[in-house]
């Protein structure tokens, strides 16, 4: 079954066809390591998974890089500003190293606790200095770099198609108007290595052809990236605010030095938004994940308010959403907590049967099928549970490969907590025939154990021999 993208670099969704046969390669944008990630940040990395999982559902073989971006480079349209890790060590009298090593760590903490997938290969900027000079070499061999009293730029104005993934050809760029021109060529170029600050000794810095110093924002992804999957590449992903930067200067290199397109499908997620405005380290609007979770909040709970939101449409957060998504997200379990109980056992051998499975399956591909539809494919899934002998226990675990929700035990773990309740609050008839059929279990006589299982029964509630002794639930 075809798969449907939006692909940004020519705005329209396409099919996707990837350059190898059943292999994708991925390359998705990375945080910069200087503070936690915020939810707004985790909802990109969330979509990306989502996009992971469906190509895997299709029968893809992926190979996921994804950057970290551990340097202490300048990332504003400049080329100016703070230093975001030098920021970091002096708010909290750490290294800039130790604040870059600790910050993956809880990166990497964040992922897993919503269920996102690891990468295949995580690539640290700092490890890959060699590769990015290499880049700029090629660059300046090949007439597209430039030295400024400051640093090396890349000049826009040898490319014709500059900017578009922006659309950048089509708006009017005057000098001042967002950035200082200083003495680079154009208001567009960007740096590709920045020199270091005479009489300033910097915790991150290099030496390199043209002096000691750093390298620029984007120079990093497009090097790491082609080493460890080529160019052009399947896909690459962020989030929408590196379109008109980060990703189109990526863009710009990339295709100057090797003459061919860095990626063939460019993704990217929505903003979320709170009280009006997106959410940034920067504002007062940063919320990480353990602030919900110490608000009493499941981090699976937010991943589920995510997929009911297209990835390229913004999501209005609120507590009161994210309340609803929780109390959703249990209601959920719990109608799955008895199902292998509730939905029939699928006879491969019955024709009707398995046209039935088969038909519920195909509709659920074609949604996630159709650039990652998971709001079409949860409502599928729902209206499924509520249509008799529509799909069986397997098929909604097969669906969870893809929504990542650990249906498995989770609704175990309801129906448990269901099987504790009930069991704390049983009739004391019940408690009785329960005391008596444990007590003759205990004298091995099976007839009288059976005779009270039956009366159980008979009073509606389902039997069940653990080692504790009897357990029962209301049927």
């Amino acid at each position: 079954m075809s798969i449907y993208l939006y692909n940004t670099l020519h705005h329209r969704i396409e099919e996707f066809k990837p350059l190898k046969k059943n292999k994708v390669g991925l390359y998705t944008c990375g945080p910069t390591v200087y503070n936690f990630a915020h939810i707004g940040n985790l909802r990109t990395y969330v979509f990306e998974d989502f996009l992971k999982r469906i190509l895997r559902y299709n029968g893809y073989k992926i190979k996921h890089v994804m950057n970290i971006t551990d340097v202490g480079h300048l990332t504003d349209d400049g080329n100016s500003g703070e230093d975001k890790m030098e920021k970091g060590s002096l708010r909290e009298g750490k290294t800039a190293w130790e604040i870059a090593e600790f910050y993956t760590r809880e990166f990497r903490k964040d992922i897993e606790e919503l269920n996102i997938i690891a990468p295949d290969i995580w690539c640290r900027a700092t490890d890959h200095i060699k590769e990015q000079i290499h880049l700029i070499k090629k660059l300046q061999k090949r007439g597209y770099a430039y030295a400024t009293s400051d640093g090396i730029y890349f000049d826009t104005s040898k490319l014709s198609d500059y900017g578009k993934l922006a659309n950048l050809q089509n708006q009017d760029l005057r000098g001042g108007a967002r950035v200082e021109v200083g003495d680079k060529k154009n208001i567009t170029d960007f740096a590709l290595w920045k020199f270091s600050p005479k009489l300033q000794k910097r915790q991150m810095e290099w030496e390199s052809p043209w002096g000691t110093g750093f390298p620029g924002w984007h120079i990093e992804c497009s090097a790491m990236a082609t080493k460890y999957l080529g160019q052009p590449f399947d896909i690459h992903c962020g989030g929408i605010d590196h379109i008109p930067v980060h990703h189109t200067n990526e863009i710009a290199q990339s295709e100057a030095a090797y003459d061919a397109p860095l990626a063939n499908y460019w993704l990217h997620g929505e903003f979320l938004i709170i009280a009006g405005d997106k959410m940034a380290k920067s504002g007062d609007n940063f919320l990480t994940l353990q602030v919900l979770k110490d608000k009493g909040f499941s981090t699976l709970a937010y991943r589920y308010l995510l997929m009911q939101t297209n990835y390229r449409k913004q999501i209005n957060f609120s507590w009161e959403a994210l309340k609803a998504a929780q109390t959703g997200l249990q209601n959920f379990y719990k109608e799955l907590s008895h199902l292998k109980e509730r939905l029939p056992n699928f006879d491969k051998s019955n024709p009707a049967q398995m046209e039935t499975k088969k038909q519920a399956e195909e509709e659920f591909a074609k949604k996630i099928n159709d650039d990652l539809d998971l709001p079409g494919a949860l409502a599928l899934l729902h209206t499924l549970l509520k249509t008799k002998d529509a799909i069986d226990f397997d098929t909604v675990l097969k669906f969870d490969k893809v929504l990542g929700l650990k249906i498995a035990e989770n609704a175990k773990i309801v129906n448990e907590k269901m099987t504790a309740d009930e069991q704390a609050t049983l009739p004391d008839h019940i408690e009785r025939i329960i005391i008596m059929r444990d007590a003759v279990r205990s004298q091995k006589d099976w007839a009288k154990s059976d005779q009270l299982r039956l009366q159980l029964e008979n009073f509606g509630y389902k039997v069940e021999d653990t080692k504790d002794g009897t357990k029962v639930s209301k049927n």
